[in-house]
This record gives structure tokens, sequence and C-alpha cells, in this order.
């Protein structure tokens, strides 16, 4: 492994205006790592790594590097880029073990953490550094949101999530309260109640989006974000379909077809897959199949009725009358995405959704209650893992300055 990463950092031409680190969303500097790590000076570059991304060793496993960091290598114009995804692993991954480090001492104020996803971990370690003693209140039995729940164990182990929670959490001071909902038993009233500084909302977006068509509440029918929660539960037969074609549901495919159902096929109402080509190409080696422009408009015991679309230049389309068939299946999943669950927002007073029924705040992380802050899935909808932790990183500084008095239009 390390051989490998090596032959990898040698290849890196250390450009002077990097656009591998222009590609990443939360502008990581590739080029002083590798170099860092060629000098071997792995300890340098791991702390450089967790200073700039909390999350850089699940970053280094789920993100697209093909769009981002490895899709801008100067290198990939001609050839194979640089593949920072598994240096920046091995950095990680190795210099993590080591991060033993104990609390910072106490500033005196209490900070409130609603979720325990990409955003929440973020804000949490983030706040933890500033001396700030932090909270996390998450609605399940373990941290990691859409982290654990969403992302399958072959493209995100869960023991990186348990090393997050030990080293950067409980070693840090950072307590969790697992299974609390707030908006149930505990309010955001509750909480200012008790003394906490400033609150953050990282809830994330758990309500699957659905069809709206004949056959939907049928008993073989299934949503991916629910399927992934914990697909062991689920007994699909032999044959599934798939409905939707993005990255989630090719982690809802590649999952199927290793839980035991050998035939599985994903419909696209495009003439090409959502997803990456990345995992689009890791699902079709895994056996996994695909139809392209086909519509669903009716669910049935038996499978699903598909119609035949045209895609018109404009990007609308065009059903193709009399075309309906139906594709067998002894199981149907549905994954077109997903939105936010409006429960806390609708038991606190002054906090304001979206039209998409978002939980508004402004690009620094206020939302229309003074005190309260949010970013992530629940205010952006679902977006990337380091989109999140990019964002997060924002919210985290305007917090700090909120409860430091710092800030004039929002004390």
């Amino acid at each position: 492994m390390a051989l490998h990463v090596m032959d990898e950092a040698n290849r890196c031409l250390q450009c002077k205006v990097p656009q591998c680190q222009k590609g990443c969303p939360i502008n990581t500097n590739i080029p002083e790592a590798i170099r860092l790590l060629k000098e071997n000076r792995l300890n340098d570059a791991g702390k450089m790594l967790f200073e700039n991304n909390p999350l850089t060793t699940v970053c280094s496993l789920v993100c697209n590097h093909e769009k981002q960091c490895e899709g801008h290598c100067v290198l990939g114009r001609k050839g194979a880029p640089v593949h920072f995804s598994v240096i920046e692993n091995y950095i990680s991954s190795t210099y993590a073990n080591q991060m033993t480090n104990g609390p910072a001492p106490s500033n005196g104020m209490r900070v409130a953490i609603i979720g325990s996803g990409p955003a929440g971990i973020t804000i949490a370690i983030i706040l933890a550094r500033y001396g700030y003693q932090v909270t996390i209140f998450e609605g399940k039995d373990k941290i990691g949101g859409v982290l654990r729940y969403g992302i399958p164990e072959f493209r995100l182990p869960k023991s990186v999530l348990d090393d997050i929670e030990y080293r950067h959490l409980e070693l840090k001071g950072i307590k969790v309260r697992p299974n609390t909902n707030i908006g149930f038993a505990i309010t955001i009233e509750d909480l200012f109640r008790d003394g906490y500084k400033a609150i953050f909302v990282g809830t994330g977006v758990w309500k699957p989006n659905a069809l709206h068509i004949k056959g939907e509440t049928l008993g073989h029918v299934h949503f991916g974000i629910n399927y992934l929660n914990n697909p062991d539960s689920y007994r699909l037969g032999k044959k599934v379909i798939v409905i939707g074609a993005g990255n989630a549901a090719m982690d809802v495919a590649r999952t199927v077809i290793r839980k035991g159902s050998p035939d599985v096929t994903c419909f696209s109402i495009t003439k090409k897959v959502a997803a990456s080509e990345y995992e689009f190409s890791y699902a079709k080696l895994e056996g996994v199949k695909f139809e392209y422009n086909r519509r669903p408009v009716e669910i049935t015991d038996d499978g699903v009725i598909f119609m035949d679309i045209i895609e018109n230049e404009d990007g609308s389309f065009t059903d193709v009358e009399g075309s309906e068939k139906l594709f067998p299946a002894d199981s149907v999943i549905i994954s077109i995405s997903q939105g936010p669950q409006s429960r806390l927002v609708n038991t606190t007073e002054g906090l304001t959704a979206t039209e998409r029924g978002l939980l508004w705040a402004d690009e620094t992380g206020h939302t229309s209650r003074p005190g309260v802050f949010a970013s992530g899935d629940v205010v952006n909808g679902a977006r990337t893992v380091v989109e999140a932790v990019a964002h997060s990183k924002v919210v985290a500084e305007s917090m700090h300055q909120y409860m430091q008095g710092l800030e004039k239009n929002f004390k």
C-alpha cells in the first residue's frame, strides 16, 4: 500500500497554480500534503489535512474525486491523474491512530448540535477546538447520520465512523446523546433554558421523495433511504427493480446484489444515469442492468409498468403513447432522493422553512431565529459530504463570532 501511495505521490508535478486544489470544494492543499509525505513528514501532512477537513478520512473514500481534485489534475488531460484519494486515505488513516490529544481548555459556553451527520460532526469538532462544551443530540443509536445509515459498508466502513467517534468526539470531551430527537420530549426552548449559548441544526434529509403513482403503497415496494438504513431487515427476492439512477440508487443496487438478489435493474428517466461515472462503472461491473428513457406509471403485484419517453432538446420529456410495458419484479425500491422531515421546524417558534420544506438559513448559517444555526442537507438539500463539510466550516466560524459577541447584526 505505502509503495503504491508513494508511486502516486511521485507523479505529482507540484504545479504553481494547482488545479487539483481549485477543484476541491474544501480547498485542500493537495500539493503541500504530497510534498510533506515525500519528505517523510507524514504526521505534518495528516495534521494539515485534519485541520482543514475534520472528515478527511471519510472524504478520501466517498468524494466524487473524478469531478473534483482528480478531475482537475493536469496529468488527467492526456493520461491518468494523480489519484489523491489514495494518498489522502493513507495519510489520514495512518495519522488518525496518533490523535490522542484531550479536550481544549473550556471557555465556559455550551453548544448544542442537533444531528451527527457530516455537518454536525464538523461543527462539533471545530467548536470543541475553541473550548466550547459541545453536546450532540442524535436521533439514532450511533453517530454518523447519512454516513452510517445512507452509505453502504463497502464504500464507507463503519469502523471509520467508530474511530471518529472515539478520537474526534470522545477524546475531545464532546458528549453524545443517542436516540434523542429534538422536537419531541426536548425542544429548542429547553436547550436555551439549560444554558446552551447557540444551537446548530444539521438533521439532514430523511424523508423519501415519492413517485405518487398507483401501487406505491404495496407491500413489496420500499424507499432507497430506508433500505440503506438497515438492508438486512429486507427480503427482496431474486428480481429487483430500482427506480432512480443517481449515486444513491447505485448504492442501493450494489447493496441489493451483495445481499443475495442476483437480478437487479435500475431504471432512468433520462438517456444516461445521473450517477458519477465511477459509481456507474462499479454497478455495471457488479452485474446491475440499466434501462433508459422509461417513466414508471404504475406498480403492480407483479412488477412495474413503464412508459417510453423521448427527451426533447429543451430538456423536457414526451411520453410515447401506447408504449406501456410491465417489467416483472419481486420487489421495487424507489430511490429518487429525499427531503427534510419538518417536525423540528413545526415545533420551534421563529424558524422559517423554504418552499421546498428545507430550513431557511443565510450563507453563514444564521436561521430566522437568533442563536439557531444550520447547514448541510437540511438547508441545501441532498449534497455531497465534502460540500457539507466546506459550508459547515463557515457556519462554525459564524457561530463562534456570535457566541463571542463579535457580530453586529445577530446579537
